[in-house]
């Protein structure tokens, strides 16, 4: 037998150096999550088609801003046609399709592939994790909400409507959309997280928002029609559009979308209140969620 060739190791230097930059730490890395998140909902990093639905429903969202401020400038009717306050009730099937579609981009992928105990290892936590990811969803949605709101102004200041009438109506409506699109970020992360298939979470988010919202008008129809206005009020708590409407209504001199909004400052104000808690609780259960899952 021949003699076996001596094998000898061979050591490479393919160029590995140890780190030493900067060192960032959990603020960082959530700020970095909350942009990621913001540019997914509405398709950046993802497939083009992703981009379609949450740019297409944008644009027919702002589609009524602009004929409005066209129909003023043009025509030039008062500055009373620019419905700020309620221009988001008006568009809720848009801003409900929007919030339903995209939150499962944030909350249901990670859940359903199980990646998730890979993601709250370290160095963030499932708390940090999930109010991130909600954050992200809530910018999203105020961008949405605020955008169509921002070209009324703009457009209304541009046909000379009066800067001191109109900065107070835009404040308002500007507050309304805050409240909405926290309000709606917290139903829809809650709805994705919980319902791992993308369909059902849509289907079961839009179900919440909309019927919800017709259903809670009837009630309200209802109430009022048998005389129990402050029960009716009340009733708007089961649906985010009208909370905002009836607590623009009750704090300013906004015009009232649906039948039973607030009557008094204080009740607008402690319906605010009531909704926040709910939101708070929401909140609350969407964290006890993530940490289940980031334990197995």
């Amino acid at each position: 037998m021949s003699a076996q060739p001596e094998r000898r190791g061979v050591i490479h230097d393919i160029g590995y150096r140890s780190y030493s930059g900067p060192r960032v730490g959990n603020g960082a890395i959530a700020r970095s999550l909350l942009w990621s998140g913001m540019l997914a909902v509405f398709g950046f990093g993802r497939s083009g088609k992703a981009k379609i639905l949450p740019f297409a429903l944008l644009a027919m969202s702002i589609v009524p801003a602009v004929v409005l401020v066209g129909i003023m400038a043009f025509i030039g009717l008062d500055s009373e046609l620019l419905n700020y306050a309620g221009y988001n009730q008006n568009t809720a099937f848009l801003v409900a399709l929007f919030v339903a579609a995209q939150a499962p981009v944030l909350f249901s992928r990670d859940l359903r592939s199980g990646v998730i105990s890979l993601y709250l290892a370290r160095p963030l936590g499932a708390t940090e994790f999930a109010l991130t990811r909600w954050a992200s969803l809530l910018v999203s949605i105020m961008a949405f909400v605020l955008t169509p709101l921002l070209i009324l102004l703009v457009g209304g200041l541009a046909a000379g409507a009066d800067v001191g009438e109109e900065l107070p109506r835009f404040a308002v409506a500007a507050g309304g959309a805050v409240l909405m699109a926290v309000m709606l970020a917290t139903v829809a992360a809650l709805a994705a997280s919980w319902t791992m298939r993308r369909g059902l979470a849509v289907g079961g988010t839009i179900m919440v928002l909309l019927m919800g919202l017709g259903i809670t008008a009837a009630l309200q129809e209802v109430a009022s029609g048998e005389g129990q206005e402050r029960l009716a009020t009340w009733l708007g708590l089961l649906s985010p559009f009208v909370v905002v409407d009836s607590v623009q209504v009750g704090l300013s001199d906004a015009a009232a979308v649906y039948p039973a909004p607030a009557d008094t400052a204080s009740t607008a104000l402690l319906m605010l209140a009531v909704a926040l808690v709910l939101v708070a609780l929401g909140l609350v259960a969407l964290v006890r969620r993530y940490r289940s899952k980031g334990s197995r």
